[in-house]
């Protein structure tokens, strides 16, 4: 991690530890165990949710070792049994999850992992950190994206979030339909497109607009985007096509009544023959500042604070609780919380979405113990992610998006809507 010198191990809670070494002195840590990861609810409002950060995830448990470096820190904060243990930790178990770019609904089991005790539970927070986090943009993203209705949005939240979010961000939002990116280092970690050209204050740093106009095009071609309303739009449009021609790339908006001025500005651009010249409006859009906007001739639209910030839920409220673990006769045995509002249901669990005939989905299915029935037009949920501690269920970016495309197609209607309402299918539970 950028700046920082240390473990991927130690990007986790202190009780977690200190859990493991009173289990380990109990004789309980190496109970077989099954954790699961799941919302019990969607954000208030939000019809639906998108996973995202499996493979981030993935990443996270291959590299969680404690180096020397963690173990000499830990000194103190668990005794030399425990941290001899943990000098040979490897999560050597098995995880199944919904795959990348998935839909998902309240008590979904995102993510099921099963091991000891003391090997499961130590991935609890770094878990839950990618998952709420990306899973967050993604939902965002996809919203946007759905009230774009086929209009490019670009990522351009880096600025507005913690550096090493961003990445994420960019990484999340492109698996939800976004097209490219601000952000370098998702170009280069991730293989996230990326785009851009330039600011205010490039205009501002010339003695003219033109200057400015000029230097960018001899630079960067004349299909290029040109910023044009640092000061008069009206005369920069004009001056635009003047110093690019005709076949100039797109303008960009970034202020003001963005569908009224682009209605001039599209108007203006036909006048002068630019009549391919594209129109991209940015300045702090939503999903229904976007949907504001479908009637305006805008070409693509430009996202920062509000992607970046999950549009108003910058976290997915997901949690990880023990459901089952090893009884007397070496079965799992389902447990579960019990707390008046933060209720948990035991066992494994197992998911599909039920399906009408047409492929239309009508419920989320959940199992309890066992698989739930596939009554023959139905879609089973988890794939094997992690078998005996080696990844086996790494999916590409593209997949994702593909599959996040195929997953939402397959929603009832109102999934479109942005207005506040309650998730578009049920969830139902069999046992």
């Amino acid at each position: 991690m950028t700046g920082s010198a240390h473990s991927a191990a130690l990007l986790t809670d202190h009780y977690e530890l200190t859990m493991v070494q009173a289990a380990r002195h109990a004789g309980t840590a190496d109970r077989r165990s099954a954790f699961e990861l799941f919302p019990r609810r969607l954000p208030e409002g939000r019809r639906y949710g998108v996973v995202a950060g499996v493979g981030r995830a993935l990443d996270a448990i291959e590299a969680f070792r404690f180096d020397a470096a963690a173990l000499a820190m830990l000194e103190g904060v668990v005794d030399p049994d425990m941290l001899e243990w943990l000098a040979s930790y490897r999560f050597t178990g098995d995880v199944w999850g919904y795959p990348e770019g998935e839909v998902y609904f309240p008590h979904s089991p995102l993510l099921v992992v099963e091991g000891t005790f003391a090997e499961a539970v130590l991935l609890e927070t770094v878990l839950l950190s990618i998952y709420n986090h990306d899973s967050a943009i993604a939902s965002a993203a996809s919203r946007m994206t759905l009230a774009a209705a086929g209009r490019p949005c670009i990522e351009m939240g880096s600025r507005r979030t913690h550096e090493q979010a961003a990445v994420a961000a960019a990484r999340a939002a492109y698996i939800a339909g976004f097209d490219a990116t601000s952000n370098l280092a998702a170009r280069q970690l991730h293989g996230v497109p990326s785009t851009g050209t330039a600011a205010h204050s490039f205009t501002l740093l010339h003695d003219t607009e033109r200057d400015a106009f000029v230097a960018q095009v001899e630079s960067l071609g004349v299909g290029t985007t040109l910023l044009v309303d640092t000061y008069d739009v009206a005369e920069a449009v004009a001056l635009a096509v003047e110093v690019a021609g005709t076949s100039l790339g797109a303008v960009r908006l970034d202020s003001g009544d963005l569908g009224e001025i682009a209605r001039e500005v599209r108007e203006q651009l036909d006048g002068l023959g630019a009549t391919s010249t594209r129109i991209v409006v940015t300045s702090d859009l939503d999903e229904h500042a976007i949907a504001a906007l479908a009637a305006a001739p805008v070409d693509a639209y430009g996202v920062g604070t509000q992607l970046v910030t999950g549009s108003g839920h910058p976290t997915c409220g997901f949690v990880y609780k023990l459901v089952a673990r090893e009884g007397g006769d070496g079965e799992l045995v389902p447990v579960a919380k019990k707390s008046t509002d933060k209720v948990s249901i035991g066992g494994r669990k197992y998911a599909l979405r039920r399906r009408s005939p047409s492929g239309r989905a009508q419920a989320e299915i959940i199992g309890i113990g066992e698989p739930p029935e596939d009554d023959g037009d139905d879609r089973s949920l988890l794939v094997p992610l992690v078998e005996a501690g080696e990844v086996v269920g790494r999916s590409t970016l593209e997949e994702a998006r593909t599959r996040h495309r195929t997953s939402l197609a397959e929603l009832p209607r109102a999934v479109t809507m942005m207005s506040a309402g309650e998730p578009v299918i049920p969830t139902l539970f069999e046992q």
